[in-house]
C-alpha cells in the first residue's frame, strides 16, 4: 500500500517472483471512468473507489478459496479501504511503502502512467497510515529496490502458508 510512485508494483512483482505468490495490479481493476477521471487530473472520490475495492476484495477471496497466497499492489490509502480489502481475508498483511513527497514526485515524472504527478499531493492528504491494530509494517522507500525487496520478503515469507500456489513458508 502507499501513494502513487512509492514502488508498489515493482516490489509486488519481485515478491511474486521470489515467494511464488499470485499477483494483481489494483490499477487493472479500475473501470474506464476512474482511469479517465485520474488521467484528467481529477482525484477519485470514495464513491468512485468502493466498487473497485470490492472487486479487489473478491479477487483475493477467490484466490484464498483455492489456497493461493497473493500480493496486491494497491494504494489502500484509508483505513476504511483496507477494511474492505481485509473483510474476506481477515489476516491480510499490509506493507506500507512510504517515502518523502518530493522523492515520489520525482519518480512519478520519470514514468508513464495514467496517474499524473499533480495528484500526488492529494494522495498524501488522503493517506491514513497503518494503525497499531492493523496487521502490517511500514518500509521507507528511499533505499534501492533490492534492499526493499529483501526487507519485504523477510516480513512476508513467514506469513505464507505451505500449500497450492505457494512456495511454502
Amino acid at each position: 500500500m502507499g501513494v502513487s510512485g512509492c514502488g508498489k508494483s515493482t516490489i509486488a512483482r519481485h515478491l511474486r517472483d521470489e515467494l511464488g505468490l499470485r499477483m494483481a495490479e489494483a490499477d487493472d481493476f479500475h473501470p474506464p471512468a476512474n482511469i479517465a477521471k485520474m488521467s484528467s487530473g481529477e482525484p477519485l472520490t470514495d464513491d468512485d473507489r468502493w466498487p473497485w475495492l470490492e472487486a479487489l476484495a473478491r479477487w483475493t477471496a477467490d484466490q484464498q478459496a483455492t489456497g493461493t497466497s497473493t500480493v496486491l499492489a494497491c494504494s489502500a490509502l484509508k483505513r476504511s479501504y483496507r477494511d474492505v480489502l481485509r473483510r474476506p481475508v481477515p489476516d491480510t498483511y499490509f506493507l506500507h511503502l512510504h517515502g518523502a513527497e518530493e522523492l515520489l514526485h520525482q519518480r512519478m515524472q520519470g514514468r508513464e502512467h495514467f496517474m499524473p504527478p499533480a495528484l500526488l499531493h492529494s494522495q498524501f492528504e488522503t493517506l491514513e497510515t497503518l494503525q497499531p491494530d492493523e496487521r502490517g509494517a511500514t518500509l521507507d522507500v528511499a533505499p534501492p529496490v533490492d534492499v526493499l525487496v529483501r526487507q519485504a520478503a523477510q516480513l512476508i515469507r513467514p506469513l505464507i502458508p505451505a500449500g497450492p500456489g505457494t512456495t511454502g513458508g
